[in-house]
């Protein structure tokens, strides 16, 4: 996402206290049921979707009886019913955000979502009022480690879309259908991946003073952190 540095979220869930791991394995757990419901199967060996949530669950030190629970919980009649929403707005100077909830009361998440907005300084848009400056692309973390010029290589020529050098590793982005072909193709070259996912890139990145950043990532911050909060993203470069 624009204006988060890629690997942020993956040090600060590593480093989580408990009451914080206790969130981001609620997210988690809604992420595993929808891929299972999606994918019209529990089983990670017959279903994409479900698969790349549950390795994202395990790299997360989510115990693999939670896993499998939740993603039972798309079917059958325990089956939990979560609806999907995306909230647009604006942050603080004209920052585009585009909220992604999982939630299981649509009224609650909205207030929530639209009263963290205006605590800082921000407004809930209409739908669609900021969708157009992003594009949906499939993103591929890799950690840092000695073969990273040939893994570099092996993305470009499996036709990664953009791969990036970071001190952390390489950030690579492909088209969302061509995101697990690829990963496997980088895993097979001896990448370490950190992390797989859809991601949503601006195109109409915003550039702002460090002051101004810190009051757009408070916002972000806070988004992240409420739990029904499954992904944000932001125009800020």
């Amino acid at each position: 996402m624009s204006g988060h540095s890629k690997w942020a979220q993956i040090k600060r869930s590593k480093g989580a206290k408990d009451a914080k791991r206790g969130v981001l394995f609620s997210k988690l757990s809604k992420k595993i049921t929808m891929a299972a419901k999606a994918g019209g199967s529990s089983d990670p060996n017959l279903n994409f979707q479900l698969r790349s949530e549950w390795d994202s669950a395990r790299s997360e030190g989510m115990p693999l009886e939670n896993i499998e629970r939740a993603a039972k919980k798309a079917f059958g009649t325990d089956a939990v019913s979560i609806t999907e929403v995306v909230y647009e707005g604006y942050g603080p100077y004209g920052t585009a955000f585009i909220v992604e909830v999982a939630t299981d009361s649509t009224n609650r998440a909205v207030q929530n979502i639209k009263h963290i907005f205006s605590k800082h300084s921000g407004t809930l848009g209409a739908m669609g009022s900021v969708a157009w400056q992003f594009q949906t692309k499939g993103q591929i973390l890799i950690e840092r480690t000695a073969e990273i010029d040939t893994i570099q290589m092996a993305a470009i020529e499996a036709g990664a879309d953009d791969v990036k050098e970071s001190a952390e590793g390489l950030e690579v982005y492909t088209q969302p259908e061509d995101l697990q072909t690829i990963r496997n193709i980088l895993e097979k070259a001896g990448a370490k991946v950190a992390q797989v996912q859809i991601v949503k890139l601006s195109t109409q990145g915003i550039n702002l003073a460090e002051d101004q950043r810190e009051k757009v990532h408070a916002l972000l911050a806070e988004l992240e952190d409420y739990e029904d909060v499954l992904a944000v993203h932001t125009s800020m470069n």
